[in-house]
């Protein structure tokens, strides 16, 4: 007979999310994660009195309405609106790309007429008919200027490609906003939880039986039926052994250092967008929740390839992992007993409220419990 009624794979917010729903109707759960610590990538570790976002920013905002309800049972979020700086060489720019960004890129413009007017005339100027690569879309979007600054470098360095190599899809879109507004989201709601992220999930999760530094082929060869069913979040190719093939990712490298003074760059999140600055971005973490410590601690954000074993990060959707990804699913609606969910298990890219919208979606599905 199973000791619990669900083994749940991975210790991250989705999880967190279905456990505390199931564990309230009575059910039985078991969380393991391969790490030394919950929360998954959302994990903050408090040093020097900050809580330091430890695999890069999370910054929570949301316009559903059910989730903002839900996450604010478990913590109290702050005020702080996300509002970027981009560095290009010795220029400064304000993101997302709105009035400010505008004004500073163009000297001689200030309204909103005069903005759309200089990106129509260098949209003209390229004369693009049909985007062939990702460099033709953006300029057929927003110009030379703002693609030569902004928009270039920082998009190699992410993608570890030329634009010219880079399919014109994944920018299928570049929002402008002529307004004077430095929010960079659009949505009602946004802030970070006061305490930290790993503190809402410990709450979330509650007095559930968690084991860290634990591998599910481990765990499940030991005890195959220690558990009746299993939320699997978790990557799904890993779960079958890459029998299929290995879905591929982009994945990060953080560099952290403590520095001995009060403000290092007087903003959260500083981009850094030529190509020849190895890093994207620079983090001060202390910036999220209005810190006052007498020191700061920063983290250089660098994009890197990613292989099996490396920490994935960014599925790439790209035609060939999107099909493999299809034969995944098409086995894993196979199982009877194992729930794939979250990010990897559903190889997609979720921002944190969609992550828990989806949990939720399940816990409805799964449990029969309708929230919000």
């Amino acid at each position: 007979m199973a000791q619990y009624d669900y083994l749940v794979v991975g210790a991250g917010i989705s999880s967190a999310v279905f456990v505390h729903e199931a564990t309230k109707v009575g059910k039985t759960c078991l969380v393991i994660d391969r790490r030394d610590h919950i929360a998954g990538n959302i994990y903050t570790a408090e040093q020097e009195g900050i809580n330091v976002h430890v695999y890069g920013a999370h910054i929570f905002h949301t316009s559903i309405k059910r989730v903002w309800d839900y996450v604010n049972q478990f913590a109290e979020f702050n005020n702080y609106i996300n509002s970027p700086v981009a560095v290009y060489k010795d220029e400064l720019y304000n993101l997302p790309f709105n009035m400010n960004t505008f004004a500073q890129m163009w000297h001689d413009v200030r309204t909103p007429a005069q903005a759309k007017a200089r990106i129509a005339q260098q949209v003209a100027e390229a004369g693009i008919g049909e985007p062939a690569n990702l460099e033709e879309q953006a300029i057929s979007l927003v110009g030379r200027d703002i693609y030569e600054k902004l928009i270039k470098g920082y998009t190699e360095k992410q993608w570890g490609r030329g634009c010219t190599e880079l399919p014109a899809s994944i920018i299928k879109r570049l929002p402008c906003r002529f307004i004077y507004d430095n929010n960079y989201f659009n949505d009602r709601w946004q802030g970070i939880p006061m305490g930290g992220y790993t503190a809402m999930v410990e709450r979330m999760f509650g007095n559930v039986e968690i084991r860290l530094g634990v591998e599910y082929k481990d765990l499940i060869a030991e005890q195959p039926d220690i558990a009746d069913k299993v939320i699997y979040c978790g990557p799904i190719d890993e779960f079958y052994d890459f029998k299929l093939g290995t879905l591929e990712y982009r994945s990060l490298r953080f560099e952290t250092e403590v520095l001995e003074e009060e403000n290092f760059q007087g903003n959260a999140v500083v981009n850094y967008t030529e190509r020849e600055v190895p890093y994207t971005r620079i983090i001060e973490h202390k910036h999220f929740e209005f810190g006052q410590q007498p020191k700061t601690i920063i983290t250089r954000e660098y994009p890197a390839d990613w292989q099996p074993g490396d920490e994935p990060y960014y599925p790439i959707n790209d035609e060939r992992n999107s099909a493999l990804y299809a034969q995944y699913e098409d086995l894993a609606a196979q199982e009877g007993r194992v729930i794939f969910a979250g990010r990897l298990g559903g190889y997609k890219y979720y921002d944190m409220d969609k992550a828990i919208d989806a949990a939720l979606d399940l816990v409805e599905r799964e449990l029969g419990i309708a929230i919000g």
